[in-house]
């Protein structure tokens, strides 16, 4: 991973934690309760409104940092609290910009996003690119300190403070209570009641992509639970748990290969199996770049 993240991109490529979802609801806990004593602006919702005023005039003085993020990722509901809970620590030192990519997808392309989320900022009109996905929070408290930096060089010295009128409110995004137990439930490693819970969502919002990737995750913290991944998989299930370990890593391409394969080399029950178990993993993985070519092989190994 690079150490300086003015210097280059860093790795994105990390493991799916498991508490990921309760620990995406300890962040929030802590974002709203460090945001209540923060100056007002030092987070704002962006779109192509008021991406002009809010992020390229504003960054002429400030150091802007933009959170592309998206409610269909789960590594956003991690990133977003926690880029939240630092930006208030830094005290108004630079303000930070959430663009939803899923309505806002032409500030997505200007800054050629590829992965999501993408955090970047921005320094007198300037994008320069920090990081992909979510990361530690040691390592983005070491980047933000090396943007202020930057922008100190640069004559970006200003800031917000209390007194400062600001037209923007903070952003909270609180939890839904419906997934309340979901949460508590994947706390407690009880993966039956998390599939309960989710599945109750569903019953009433049948596409709420974000209960469809928590109850796919879950389906995989039970698969893998107390196992260890296959060293040499050979016949079909040894292969599917082994995909299944490999999206722990969040090795998609790996973890969709094997599971290609196992389309391809059954019929029947079994390669109606393998093909659910692939598309729960893309639900998963969210808007990784493996997903897309994944779905074609899918669709040749089935047809």
């Amino acid at each position: 991973m690079a150490t300086n993240p003015l210097s280059g991109r860093v790795n994105t490529q990390g493991a799916v934690d498991l508490g990921a979802l309760a620990a995406a609801r300890e962040n929030q806990a802590k974002a709203e309760k460090a945001l209540a004593n923060a100056p007002e602006g030092i987070v704002r919702a962006v779109t192509m409104e008021n991406f002009e005023v809010d992020v390229v005039n504003l960054s002429m003085t400030v150091p802007v940092v933009v959170n592309l993020h998206s409610d269909r990722s789960p590594a956003s509901a991690q990133l977003t609290p926690l880029l939240e809970k630092l930006t208030a620590e830094f005290g108004g030192q630079f303000v930070l910009a959430l663009v939803n990519v899923d309505t806002d997808a032409q500030i997505a392309q200007a800054f050629q996003v590829q992965a999501i989320p993408t955090v970047v900022a921005v320094l007198k009109g300037q994008p320069v690119p920090l990081f992909e996905g979510a990361q530690p929070e040691a390592q983005i408290r070491e980047v933000l300190t090396e943007v202020l930096r930057v922008a100190a060089e640069n004559g970006i010295t200003g800031g917000l403070d209390a007194d400062a009128p600001e037209s923007a409110e903070p952003v909270e995004e609180p939890v839904d209570p419906r997934f309340e137990a979901a949460f508590d439930a994947i706390e407690a490693a009880d993966w039956d009641a998390a599939e309960q819970a989710y599945r109750t969502v569903l019953d009433t919002s049948p596409a709420d992509t974000e209960a469809q990737a928590g109850l796919a995750m879950v389906g995989l913290y039970k698969r893998t639970d107390g196992k260890d991944a296959p060293a040499d998989p050979q016949g079909i299930d040894e292969r599917m748990l082994a995909a299944d370990f490999a999206a722990l890593e969040a090795d998609w391409s790996t973890a969709f290969a094997l599971l290609v394969d196992c389309v391809r080399l059954t019929v029947g029950d079994e390669r109606d199996a393998a093909r659910s178990r692939l598309l729960q993993l893309f639900q998963v993985a969210g808007d990784d770049p493996a997903v897309a070519p994944a779905r074609t092989a899918l669709a040749s190994a089935l047809y």
